[in-house]
């Protein structure tokens, strides 16, 4: 099984969390420092919620099933106070 193929697998384990919230994430790459790239997707790309989603749950669930990844990064996060950023309808 390859590096992206744990990874993958990992994160399956935790999508049905994330798709309960209207959200999920895609991965796009490994760097050679063995750094996940992903993308956020759907209300996890717009929640000021997802840097804790992010490393609370994605990476840790990640660097827990595959061992020798060093961390996640998301190419989208939303940052603290941005005004185009929503709550998922979920924590309303």
């Amino acid at each position: 099984m390859t590096l992206i193929q744990k990874v993958e697998e990992a994160i399956n384990n935790i999508r049905p969390y994330l798709e309960a919230d209207g959200g999920d994430v895609k991965v796009l790459d490994i760097n050679q420092d063995n750094i996940v790239k992903i993308e956020l997707l759907g209300a996890c790309g717009s929640c000021p919620m997802s840097t804790m989603t992010l490393k609370a749950g994605v990476e840790e669930a990640v660097k827990k099933a595959v061992p020798e990844i060093n961390g996640v990064e998301a190419i989208n996060i939303t940052k603290p106070g941005d005004p185009q950023a929503k709550l998922p309808d979920t924590m309303i």
